[in-house]
């Protein structure tokens, strides 16, 4: 495509300035590169403006595809080689109709490649853009992760030994020879590779007796993705440290570290672990790609009241949003999505994190050190002589930190931070115990939000039913507790549930992805009578109930009415909170 052309219509569309469009012809004038390339490499522009903007070009519609959803037999309309060299991928076939996605649909080559793949297949063709990631993620279909890795380990040769300990048997006289970086490079980049695609969270190479186990967890769930012969344990772990700049040599001690590559088109960072253990060191890394975790307000599952009163918190120009729940349960999720709302030009946003899981661009974030005594409450005492408008504080830990947050909040600061407590109606007397003084509260906190992490159903194989009984009584229950205005939105008994048996969208799990459950309380006018009176939890939930607050539970029972997660993972995860 005309770089031009392209860069007119990215203009035209208020994607790119003038000036920057100029700038990146020039550099694809010098370089060689296209004025496309040049804007995937330096990721200027998202991949769906650029793709929409050549379907308004070229009048052929762009799409978005779901690779997974692909089934293996129409991936064999096209040949992978002819995939890679024209850069098309099947996309569905019906009726003797088949779709494909293109990267680039005004190449000739390509377009004699496909009539050609048409004529000798006697099928009509239907044409879509598609984005690069997309393409990739579908030319990922033809060599799935376990082939990828099994011809890696085919090429090293290996031949495995091991006793009942599970320890290889080795000669005395064996020498050292070296193994060939090349596949285990493959191996280590196929696995980071299919952690991303999986939408995995955490991948875990695991020393076992007479393997290596690879394991993602996905949905909160440990899978295992792979096996390879135990020979391979100290290689795969020597690369992993050389990416993420660990001591290759040092096997006795933990270590941490961390590294970024670009996966799909995307920044994807990695946090690595090592653990010593009687078979080997243990890696863990932690996946934070920025599409499966940074996410709106409402992707999170902050709908309806909830939504309104956390708006109407960050729209106010001071005072603390405190996210509380459990370890896991999202909260920093929670507060990347609320930095994303309020992350504008004019905003000087400062954040303390320990550690940093995703990096976000106008965003200042700070890395907290605590083993060289840059702590919570040291990096909150700098960050206010930064002239900020918004602080992150990634979690108040200590009464030092609780005390700084609550100044910073009374002196014009929003105070973005979380806390452990089981509900929102536990924030207050936490603090106070906290050492925080009970008058400064009403003045310095705007809202509390308690949140679980859940599972979504598949929305391919989610199937309604009346629930049991029990289950009926349980949400007519919880029903009449709701505020007037939420009840209208709850359909009549008898309450019909969701289930999902399974298929192959979501490979037989039933669920797909995760969502949270929110109680959101602020503070009123009789809230701050309470605590000027002594504060207690039950007395904080009698307000709590008074505001109408739709509490964990009956947040999880309205989203598992409307299909998006089962009743039975509302009532798990919700009984404490009760």
């Amino acid at each position: 495509m005309d770089s031009r052309i392209l860069a007119n219509k990215l203009i035209e569309k208020a994607i790119i300035s003038d000036e920057l469009a100029q700038k990146l012809l020039n550099e694809s004038a010098v370089s060689g590169k296209s004025f496309e390339e040049i804007v995937y490499m330096r990721r200027l522009v998202d991949e769906v403006s650029v793709a929409e903007a050549k379907a308004a070009i070229l009048n052929i519609p762009y799409k978005k595809i779901d690779a997974a959803s692909i089934p293996e037999d129409i991936l064999k309309i096209i040949p992978e080689n002819t995939a890679k060299t024209y850069r098309i991928v099947p996309i569905s076939l019906s009726e003797g109709m088949a779709v494909v996605g293109m990267l680039n649909p005004d190449n000739t080559q390509a377009q004699e490649a496909l009539r050609f793949i048409a004529k000798q297949n006697k099928l009509n063709l239907g044409v879509y853009i598609i984005t690069p990631t997309d393409f990739e993620l579908v030319l990922r279909r033809y060599a799935p992760y376990q082939r990828e890795v099994q011809d890696a380990i085919k090429s090293l040769n290996i031949k495995p030994g091991s006793d009942s300990a599970g320890q290889r048997i080795v000669s005395l006289d064996e020498t050292g020879a070296k193994v060939d970086e090349a596949p285990i490079i493959k191996i280590v980049s196929s696995t980071l590779k299919a952690a991303v695609e999986q939408k995995a969270s955490d991948i875990h190479i695991e020393p076992q007796r007479t393997r290596l186990r690879i394991r993602f967890r996905i949905d909160g769930s440990l899978k295992e993705a792979s096996s390879f012969p135990l020979e391979l344990l100290q290689p795969v772990v020597s690369r992993v440290k050389v990416l993420s700049n660990l001591k290759i040599d040092e096997t006795r001690v933990p270590q941490d570290g961390r590294f970024r590559t670009i996966i799909f088109g995307r920044d994807v960072d990695y946090r690595v672990s090592t653990l010593p253990t009687p078979l080997g060191e243990k890696v863990v890394i932690r996946v934070l790609d920025p599409m499966a975790g940074l996410k709106g307000v409402e992707d999170l599952g902050l709908v309806g009241q909830n939504a309104e009163w956390v708006i109407e918190a960050l729209k106010k120009p001071f005072g603390m949003v405190l996210v509380t729940g459990p370890t896991g349960s999202g909260k920093t999720t929670t507060l990347y999505a609320f930095l994303q709302m309020i992350n504008r030009e004019d905003v000087n946003i400062m954040s303390m994190e320990d550690p940093i899981e995703y990096f976000v661009d106008g965003v200042n974030q700070s890395q907290i050190r605590p083993e060289i005594g840059y702590s919570f409450a040291t990096g909150l005492r700098q960050a206010l002589r930064q002239d900020p408008d918004v602080i992150m504080v990634g979690e108040i830990r200590d009464n030092e930190t609780a005390g700084l947050a609550v100044q910073a909040a009374l002196t014009g600061h929003i105070v973005l931070s979380t806390l452990h407590t089981n509900n929102a109606a536990a924030v207050v007397p936490r603090l106070i115990d906290m050492g925080v003084a009970p008058f400064l509260l009403p003045s310095s906190l705007n809202v509390m939000i308690a949140q679980r992490l859940v599972r979504r159903l598949c929305d391919n194989c989610k199937r309604p039913e009346d629930a049991p009984p029990d289950i009926q009584k349980l949400i007519a229950g919880e029903v009449e507790k709701l505020p007037e205005s939420m009840k209208k939105q709850i359909p009549p008994p008898p309450y019909r549930v969701y289930k999902a048996p399974g298929c192959e969208e979501c490979k037989g799990k039933g669920v797909k992805g995760r969502i949270a459950l929110f109680e959101v309380m602020k503070i009123t006018r009789e809230l701050e009578n309470i605590i000027a009176s002594g504060t207690t939890e039950g007395r904080v939930k009698d307000e709590a109930k008074r505001q109408g607050i739709v509490s964990l539970r009956q947040d999880g029972i309205i989203k598992a009415l409307n299909g998006v997660i089962s009743i039975e993972e509302v009532i798990r995860e919700t009984t404490e909170t009760q």
